[in-house]
């Protein structure tokens, strides 16, 4: 076929080279439109990687508890209201009942965290330590790179050891094996023995879906840090008998607890022993009822004091993801109007092209070119510009989809499918838009072609 019509295509490829101008104004939509659809793919697909990672950074099936703490000038009123209702916060015996309790419950880890700075040979580096249980590791996907995670009896007797994360581990131990070395945490002297895979993930937004930067945290059991660092229920539970016993004898205008002591005064609108409760159910369909259980059973163990909050990350991220996918057709579609836009261009250009070589048309006719050989040659022009126009749209994308993540710090990929459907359609437009063109000039009388002025 490409032998028979050969001829054809040649004459076409001519027309175009000695009309340069013209023949990329041409194409511009169809690059502009192929570049558009690029790079908007490419934020799509950015998007949902970045969704994914939340996801896993944020542990599957996960559900978090966080205290709700309350400011220092809270209303009268609204003291007053929870002058009868007094809740411990959340605690270890919360994460004791939802374990016992609910059946859905697959891992549970309490979390306790502050920043302070680590020293060790005259080095210092700010980093947060968090008090957790083994479930944490397994709750969160975090994998160690060499060492052991607590056993029991460091969990039970809240041992001085920790788990570093990996830049932790650069910074202190890069020369020497970190596996039984002692750092200075905020003066308590802990013995490393693990050591956390680096994880690498470019994420925004993450914190409010509760995904940690594990890299520069360091890890020690929940009750060496409730013995060792902080345990705000022991100044909670002086605030509690205190309380009780001035309702008893003064009522309600001596309920007012002050408590002097430097740890009252830093735990005054925290009093909760822990900072975070993460449960893990078996599968994703049980997160809507475990969180509506966990809720109920959370209010009547606060004395029906709400001073707790219950989160799904997980389905926060899918629905963020949702919107993202709403707003990427929306971006797709924009940009699909321009390869529309650029094949009216090309038919625009085309039926141009034919009045304007009517005389050569007729000339070919007559000299026994067939209706077949001006379709092809035409259609093949219009294609050819289309086709070129797609090529450097895909070139034009990719540079696009790259200042993008540099300029915006968005991530984009670009993948291999969202090239060929760029591609594809700048093809398909050359032909669909090229066929009118070319099927008008091939059915001109060859007479009246010849004698057009």
């Amino acid at each position: 076929m490409f032998k028979r019509y050969g001829h054809d295509i040649r004459i076409a490829f001519e027309s175009i080279m000695s009309n340069k101008l013209k023949s990329i104004l041409t194409a511009l939509g169809i690059i502009f439109g192929v570049a558009a659809v690029i790079s908007m793919l490419a934020i799509g697909k950015g998007a949902q990687k970045e969704i994914l990672d939340q996801i896993k950074m944020v542990g599957v099936n996960n559900i978090l508890i966080s205290p709700i703490v309350q400011e220092k000038d809270a209303s009268a009123d609204e003291g007053e209201k929870q002058l009868n209702k007094f809740s411990r916060g959340l605690t270890l015996l919360d994460v004791e009942s939802i374990q016992s309790t609910i059946p859905a419950v697959k891992r549970i880890s309490p979390e306790i965290s502050f920043n302070s700075t680590i020293v060790l040979n005259g080095m210092r580096y700010t980093a947060k330590l968090v008090g957790v249980s083994n479930d944490y590791f397994e709750l969160y996907n975090l994998p160690l790179a060499q060492g052991m995670f607590f056993n029991d009896y460091q969990e039970e007797y809240g041992i001085q050891v920790c788990i570093i994360g990996a830049n932790i581990r650069a910074k202190f131990f890069s020369q020497v094996d970190p596996i039984g070395q002692y750092l200075k945490f905020d003066n308590v002297w802990l013995k490393v023995i693990g050591v956390l895979d680096k994880t690498i993930v470019s994420l925004t937004g993450f914190e409010e879906q509760g995904v940690n930067v594990y890299n520069d945290n360091v890890y020690i059991p929940i009750k060496t840090m409730l013995l060792r660092y902080q345990n705000r229920a022991l100044v909670n539970t002086k605030l509690a008998s205190e309380a009780t016993s001035l309702q008893i004898f003064g009522g309600h205008h001596s309920a007012r607890v002050v408590v002097s002591s430097s740890d009252a005064s830093s735990t005054e609108t925290n009093y909760n022993q822990l900072d975070k409760i993460v449960v893990q159910v078996n599968e994703t369909e049980q997160l809507t009822p475990t969180t509506e259980v966990l809720s109920r059973m959370m209010l009547r163990r606060h004395s029906g004091v709400k001073d707790f909050e219950i989160t799904v990350p997980e389905l926060l991220l899918k629905q963020q993801q949702r919107t993202k996918d709403i707003f990427n057709i929306v971006l797709g579609a924009i940009a699909s109007i321009s390869l529309i836009v650029g094949g009216i261009g090309i038919m625009n250009i085309m039926f141009a092209s034919v009045m304007e070589r009517i005389k050569e048309i007729g000339t070919r006719m007559a000299i026994g070119a067939k209706k077949m050989d001006i379709v092809v040659q035409f259609l093949s022009e219009a294609v050819l510009i289309s086709v070129s126009g797609g090529f450097i749209g895909i070139f034009l994308g990719i540079i696009l989809a790259v200042l993008i993540q540099k300029i915006a710090g968005i991530t984009t990929i670009v993948s291999l499918f969202s090239v060929v459907v760029a591609f594809g359609v700048s093809a398909a437009v050359g032909v669909i838009f090229g066929y009118s063109p070319a099927k008008r000039a091939s059915e001109r009388d060859p007479i009246e072609s010849l004698r057009y002025e």
